[in-house]
């Protein structure tokens, strides 16, 4: 059972604790302040983490949106934060240097990434960093979508990235959490704290029809999302990608490395969305 002890959530208590935003396309935060460490999570485009301290070219941060922390990229953040009214609802999109599409690209970003619009143009909102992004593929965020296994499906054949969150890779937690951030339900970054903080147990979940669509399905190590009562789709290091199967392929297979699963959890959209998270708000507050 996972707890706001746990070093994942857990940063040192002499830091700074200065917001910062993410202005790159996506930050990595790694294990330790050198490049080729360990990814353990991705924060995207917009996205702001408290600065712990920093160390060469790296500093230290937590995530606000769930708590994670690891070092990352100086150059990828800045102390000038602005406001987010819109989400990237597109799987990916470009930033843009103009309001045309024949425009030169700043970079691209991944779905769930943050902006902050300041007007529109030409079928293309602007953006308070000086770039824009076509109208098509952004959405305010109070509007969330309904269905997390539709925003799941989105990005099915997307290579396999442990530690990934973004549309170009991303692990399994990754995938899932993406699904229900677009229904506008925050999910902790790993599966078992998923797995206890998340949701409701289905009991007699094994039962023939007994699952349904958005459902997640947890082993010691891994989740994925039902995209109906006997398909599954999930990021997986056998497939190295997210990929659709029957569940009963994908048990005794997945049983082989990580046993047999332990349990299945229903999230309520309805209920959840827009709330901060009993286990985010109780951490904050630790």
């Amino acid at each position: 059972m996972p707890d706001f002890n746990d070093p994942r959530l857990s940063p040192p208590r002499d830091g700074r604790g200065l917001q910062m935003q993410v202005t790159a396309s996506v930050a990595s935060l790694r294990d330790a302040p050198v490049a080729d460490a360990e990814m353990v999570t991705q924060a995207l485009h917009g996205e702001t983490v408290s600065l712990i301290r920093e160390e060469g070219d790296f500093a230290l941060v937590q995530l606000d949106r769930d708590r994670y922390v690891g070092w990352t990229r100086m150059a990828g953040l800045s102390d000038e934060v602005t406001m987010p009214t819109h989400r990237v609802s597109a799987l990916r999109t470009y930033i843009y240097s103009k309001p045309h599409l024949k425009s030169a690209p700043h970079g691209l970003i991944s779905m769930g990434s943050r902006l902050t619009v300041t007007g529109e143009e030409n079928g293309f909102l602007r953006t308070s960093r000086g770039g824009w992004v076509t109208s098509g593929h952004a959405a305010p965020l109070d509007e969330a979508e309904d269905d997390p296994a539709a925003a799941a499906a989105r990005f099915l054949h997307t290579p396999y990235l442990w530690g990934g969150c973004e549309s170009l890779g991303l692990d399994c937690t990754g995938l899932t959490r993406a699904a229900f951030e677009a229904c506008g339900v925050t999910l902790p970054r790993d599966s078992d704290m998923q797995f206890a903080w998340c949701g409701e147990a289905i009991a007699d979940w094994t039962a023939p029809g007994a699952l349904r669509r958005n459902d997640l399905v947890f082993w010691k190590g891994h989740v994925g999302i039902m995209l109906d009562a006997a398909v599954l789709l999930h990021a997986n290091g056998y497939h190295m990608a997210v990929a659709q199967e029957p569940l009963s392929e994908a048990i005794p297979r997945i049983a082989k490395e990580y046993g047999e699963p332990t349990g299945a959890r229903r999230i309520d959209i309805l209920l959840e969305r827009g709330r901060v998270p009993d286990w985010l708000a109780d951490g904050r507050n630790s």
